[in-house]
């Protein structure tokens, strides 16, 4: 090799060895700066010294493992700004204002804060407190346990990182990480976080809390269970001292085979009062029915609840879901926690009805388990097949949670479409009678000033045979599989017309009226309130006064 090549591989590999120098120092410089925490706050320097106030022997040994260190021993006391600093022994470092201290050490700072540890290590310059084993920070009434805390007397900080607790009047907070602000008396805990308190159990991954007000505030999935209710939240506020949760995000309050869920969630653990805003949805598992809404208020002590603002109760004990829908729906509820409890639902303005197999309208809807009735007031309609029903007040009676009969009371109407041609079946009286098997219409009774329109039906091509037109006091209707068995009738009075010879006037009753434009025809079609024409509505009947009888014929009497 040439001097040059001599030359330039020296100095190559001086470069070579330069830059592994600095790649080594590179790499330290990143170790060391990934192992330091960045600062959170900043911090103003302190003039004012520690000051050693007694100890009952002081050392120096400069040969010994910390030669820039007074030895203390025997009651050791230090003051540095208002606050006092006691321990067993210590290691004073007058040159960077700091010591450490070793058994019974104790800090108190005024008459509320005291802390107390097995050791210390105390920086008088940044004012903090690093305090290791057997660590109880006292503030007033509240006490932290841990075994490692650092305390900012520049910020009023108390920080633990490895597991605390915190007990505060009738509560218990654990957690794995926390800290205690004691000017604001606000604390913040994380990672498996647990509040226990007598009446409560709250489990969370956030929490905050205040000391003075009890108030605790959660942050992340959180569950609070008391008693046989539990309250499941991704962010809310309970106060303990009161007993009152403030939900939000998406919360569920369970109380053993009832949920609420909601938007917002509102809960009185003293008052036993509930609500809920947005979205609302109230499960009645026993009951196999829910009620959803926009507002939902319940008291759990009387059973009452209201609930208002696209208000939909579903009723799923069946293999189809029955919707009722009206402007507002309330629950009472009558000897709670017996044998005899029921309840009543009120269900007022524009309600309407929707299942598969039958669909309703009224203005207003009263529903009572002691008998399983269900009465429709004002205007109401009941649809079954291709049969209409209506009157002035319709009752509904229902067992095992199907239809069982239904009486028609004022203004009776029953009307089925008969073809498409336009030709009803129709019948009418003051008085009606439904029954049914398995849901189905087994039997129609009539009582008082009937009339009836019927088209008997060819059983070979299904065409309309003739019109058979009725007038008797009491009529029956059996049937089987939807269809016409026999007729039954007291004495009465009729007409048939054959199909081609049927008389104008004939076709319709004089009360007859035809609403399948009312008819709901889906779930999402109960919120669409179409109500009769003018003119159409049912008007009350009125009974005629008795006359007055004449005593005599005299004038002044």
């Amino acid at each position: 090799m040439t001097g040059n090549g001599k030359r330039y591989t020296k100095c190559f590999n001086g470069h070579r060895t330069i830059v592994w120098i600095a790649l080594c120092l590179f790499g330290l410089c990143l170790f060391s700066y990934s192992r330091t925490p960045a600062p959170t706050r900043p911090r103003k320097k302190v003039d004012e010294r520690v000051y050693l106030v007694h100890a009952d022997r002081l050392s120096y040994d400069m040969y010994g493992p910390k030669p820039d260190a007074q030895k203390l021993n025997g009651n050791v006391h230090f003051r540095h700004k208002g606050a006092t600093m006691t321990c067993d022994s210590a290691y004073f470092f007058e040159s960077s204002n700091s010591f450490e201290a070793f058994g019974h050490v104790r800090m108190r700072q005024g008459d509320t804060l005291s802390l107390a540890s097995d050791y210390a290590f105390y920086d008088g310059n940044d004012q903090m407190a690093r305090a290791r084993r057997n660590v109880v920070l006292t503030h007033r009434r509240t006490k932290l346990y841990t075994d490692s805390l650092d305390f900012d007397r520049l910020y009023n900080l108390g920080y633990f990182f490895e597991g605390g607790k915190m007990v505060d009047k009738d509560n218990v907070l654990t957690s794995d990480w926390g800290q205690y602000n004691t000017e604001e008396r606000m604390a913040e805990f994380r990672y498996a976080v647990n509040l226990k308190n007598p009446k409560f159990l709250l489990q969370t991954d956030t929490l905050y809390y205040d000391t003075r007000t009890s108030l605790s505030h959660v942050v992340g999935p959180s569950t609070i269970t008391s008693g046989a209710s539990t309250i499941k939240t991704e962010e809310g506020y309970y106060d303990t001292n009161k007993g009152q949760a403030q939900l939000f995000g998406r919360s569920t309050l369970t109380n053993e085979s009832r949920e609420m869920t909601g938007d917002s969630l509102f809960y009185n653990e003293k008052t036993g009062i509930s609500e809920g805003f947005n979205n609302v949805v109230y499960k009645d598992k026993e009951n196999n029915n829910e009620l959803h809404s926009d507002y939902f208020w319940y008291d759990e002590t009387t059973g009452a609840a209201y609930a208002t603002k696209k208000a939909v109760l579903m009723e799923y004990s069946q293999k189809d879901t029955l919707y009722v829908h009206a402007d507002s729906m309330k629950m009472y509820s009558f000897y709670l926690d017996t044998d005899s409890m029921y309840r009543k639902m009120h269900l007022y303005n524009k309600v309407r009805a929707y299942r598969e197999d039958m669909q309703a309208v009224c203005d207003s809807l009263v529903y009572n388990t002691q008998d399983s009735c269900m009465t429709l007031y004002k205007d109401p309609i009941i649809w079954y097949g291709e049969r209409q029903l209506l009157g002035e007040v319709v009752y509904v009676y229902m067992k095992d949670s199907t239809i069982n009969r239904a009486n028609v009371s004022g203004q009776a109407l029953s009307v089925e479409k008969a073809d498409e041609e336009g030709h009803f079946n129709q019948l009418a009286s003051k008085e009606m009678f439904a029954y049914f098997t398995d849901g189905n219409l087994s039997m129609n009774e009539a009582i008082g000033n009937v009339r009836a329109l019927y088209y008997p039906m060819d059983d070979q091509d299904s065409t309309l045979i003739l019109l058979n037109y009725t007038e008797t006091d009491t009529l029956r209707m059996f049937m089987e599989n939807r269809k016409l068995e026999r007729i039954w009738t007291s004495k009465s009075e009729g007409m048939m017309y054959p199909m081609t010879q049927i008389p104008p006037d004939k076709y319709k009753l004089p009360s007859f009226a035809w609403f399948d434009d009312i008819r709901p025809t889906s779930k999402e079609d109960i919120f669409v309130w179409r109500g009769k024409k003018q003119g159409m509505e049912l008007k009350t009947i009125e009974r005629h006064a008795v006359p007055l009888q004449k005593l005599s014929g005299r004038k002044d009497e």
